[in-house]
């Protein structure tokens, strides 16, 4: 029989010591939402349900932690803040409609791997009533410590609260606490408020429950698996751990970098086998690579798919819609926005393509502009396959260059070119022997006349 579990997850933090004017859980790691991290991976790890104490920016919380996954969220809103216990509490009514198993994650803390969570479970499964996750912390200070006889968890004690002999256990409190589903209420409403803050501590439960006869266990998990984030260095942490997992996965997959350190993933990014990504490269949301693609240094993508085999950059900007085919190439300094270009044409280099359609095979010259924006709308262009595009040109849209159609270099194009012709649209050149020497002369002359000043033209 499938057990039933309930994450109760706490996202009412005010941010204090964020300084910022939205809720620390929406900032983001990978460009995610932290708390849709947290309720991805409670989802990851079997949770069936999540319920979601909510406090400021509450329905924007909810909905980033519903972002992405398939598990059922429900918000309850904390009112008051007295403690961990008490915002648990807050679930009161969800706890109750009975789970085999309540897991309490934290909003802020989006490093937590559904495999720590699925070792907490297991030992549930086991038959242990509380299940605390704890790491070795390589310094301890301000940390609860876990305490332990005969292999059983006895207490945790807060930081201040500790003795020194307690001080100098470094296996600490992560925070993350499983428990039985049937004892939940129990245990949280027997949590008091007798210590120097006059807090509701979750911690507590452990000591409730070893009072009442039941099992307590401690599960070890990696140190930065418990990173919590209450200021703007830590979230810059928490990103630095994120990228360097994520890079990893990538790298065991068969995608290869050159620099990892300098490369920006996203928490959507796909990558396929043998792509080569070369140093500062940044991914944003919605970026797919086929195998065997090249992204060259210094690329800034979003919003894009690109095929097998394709190369991109050095410096290019890949914008929200760009679509582009297998052996497709977009070059230096380049910029292309909604449009889909097809397998084995080229964009190398210094031009725009937005809201367009290249066919396959064809050449988008140096400097090229498709000009989509009239002031109000955008609008399309279409270039066939197989068509060259002079460098410097203009493409006015709406228009359409034909299927190996040749358009001349400087032209300004504003009505269709059909398929198989050439055309140029530029004002015929005028060449006037002699005047380069004459027209150097009367340029000299205003020169010097600015630099004598107004005062000394007269004298």
């Amino acid at each position: 029989m499938t057990r039933t579990s309930l994450a109760v997850v706490l996202a009412a933090g005010e941010a204090t010591r964020m300084k910022s004017s939205r809720s620390k859980v929406l900032h983001s790691v990978g460009n995610l939402p932290l708390i849709a991290h947290v309720t991805r991976a409670a989802a990851s790890a079997g949770v069936s349900k999540v319920a979601l104490v909510i406090g400021r920016d509450g329905e924007a919380v909810t909905e980033a932690a519903r972002s992405g996954h398939n598990v059922v969220v429900t918000p309850v809103e904390q009112t008051e803040r007295k403690g961990t216990g008490h915002a648990v509490l807050a679930a009161r009514d969800i706890i109750a409609e009975g789970f085999d198993d309540i897991v309490v994650l934290y909003g802020d803390a989006p490093l937590i791997d559904p495999a720590s969570l699925s070792a907490a479970a297991a030992e549930r499964v086991r038959g242990a009533d509380v299940v605390v996750l704890g790491f070795q912390a390589a310094d301890p200070t301000g940390y609860g410590r876990l305490i332990e006889q005969d292999g059983e968890l006895v207490a945790i004690r807060e930081h201040k609260e500790a003795s020194a002999e307690e001080l100098a256990i470094d296996f600490c409190n992560g925070g993350i606490i499983t428990f039985s589903g049937a004892q939940a209420i129990s245990l949280l409403e027997a949590i008091g408020n007798d210590n120097l803050k006059g807090e509701y501590y979750l911690t507590d439960i452990v000591e409730i429950a070893r009072a009442r006869g039941l099992r307590c266990v401690a599960v070890k998990a990696p140190e930065e698996d418990m990173m919590g984030c209450n200021t703007r260095a830590e979230l810059a942490e928490i990103e630095q751990v994120w990228q360097a997992r994520a890079r990893h996965a990538a790298m065991v997959s068969g995608v290869s970098m050159v620099d990892p350190s300098s490369v920006f993933l996203s928490h959507d990014t796909e990558l396929g086998h043998d792509v080569m990504i070369e140093p500062n490269v940044w991914f944003g949301p919605g970026v797919r690579v086929g195998p065997g693609a090249v992204i060259h240094g210094f690329s800034h993508i979003e919003g894009a798919e690109i095929g097998a085999g394709a190369q991109i950059g050095p410096f290019a900007r890949l914008r929200p819609g760009t679509d582009l085919a297998e052996k497709s190439k977009v070059g230096n300094f380049c910029e292309i926005k909604q449009a889909k270009v097809g397998a084995g044409a080229k964009i190398n280099h210094l031009s725009y393509v937005g809201d367009a359609i290249v066919g396959p095979g064809s050449n988008i010259g140096a400097g090229t502009i498709t000009c989509n924006y009239d002031g109000q709308n955008k609008h399309l262009t279409e270039i066939g396959a197989n068509a060259f595009i002079g460098s410097n040109s203009s493409l006015v849209a709406p228009v359409r260059v034909g299927d190996g159609a040749y358009v001349g270099s400087g032209s300004v194009v504003t009505a269709d070119v059909p398929d198989d012709a050439l055309a140029i649209a530029r004002a015929p050149q005028q060449t006037k022997p002699g005047r380069a020497h004459r027209l150097r002369e009367k340029i000299a002359a205003i020169k010097a006349l600015r630099k004598s000043g107004p005062g000394e033209s007269g004298q």
